[in-house]
């Protein structure tokens, strides 16, 4: 006996209803990346106070710029997501994770080549179970980085101004390629210039997470 259109579009809304307490179900992982000077203690703060049980990570790189800090990076961030793949029911936020790792490999700060291991700790990311963002912040008016890092920092220097906008035009071009390459990963571009728009941004972006 043939469905009808009625049958069909009540199993559909069923469907969406069923993907929709699925995704509720999950657990969360929110990774704010971006330059100094583009707001990422502020976003994170904000996203730690607005989501229920939730840990806030702040994350940073190791002294060691060799190949042997290579192996280092490698081991820690393994068993990082080691430790994000066997975490349940908690939502997580990171200030920074790997991706800063390696847009610091692509402009030469570092003396490796990261793309590979890059490479598999993505993969491993987009295959955990949980509802995963990436958020890059940037500036549009990058002038305003002069700004802003005079303002955070006691000793202000002019190669800091330009340093930031070099990284966050290469946060700019990974999230087009992390947008392309992951199934799993949403990416989320947040712009942070001071427009007076920020807490509708976070509503916007995350308002969903909120009441979670």
């Amino acid at each position: 006996m043939p469905i009808r259109i009625k049958d069909k579009l009540s199993m559909a809304h069923a469907m969406c209803l069923y993907n929709e307490m699925e995704k509720n179900m999950k657990d969360t992982i929110i990774i704010v990346e971006g330059p100094q000077g583009t707001g990422k203690t502020t976003v994170t703060n904000y996203l730690r106070e607005k989501m229920s049980a939730t840990d806030l990570y702040r994350l940073s790189g190791i002294k060691d710029k060799t190949e042997t800090g290579k192996e280092k990076i490698k081991i820690k961030y393994e068993k990082l997501l080691d430790y994000v793949e066997n975490c349940k029911d908690i939502n997580m936020i990171f200030d920074r994770n790997f991706f800063s790792n390696e847009v610091y490999a692509r402009l030469g700060y570092q003396k490796y080549n990261f793309a590979d291991v890059y490479e598999n700790l993505l993969n491993r990311l987009d295959n955990i179970d949980a509802n995963i963002y990436l958020v890059i912040l940037y500036l549009k008016d990058e002038a305003e980085f002069e700004n802003r890092l005079k303002r955070d920092k006691h000793e202000y220097q002019k190669f800091e101004v330009q340093s930031s906008i070099i990284q966050q035009r290469e946060y700019l071009k990974l999230a087009d390629e992390v947008e392309k390459q992951a199934k799993n990963i949403k990416v989320i571009r947040f712009n942070t210039d001071n427009d007076g728009l920020f807490e509708q941004k976070m509503e916007k972006y995350f308002g969903e997470l909120f009441s979670n």
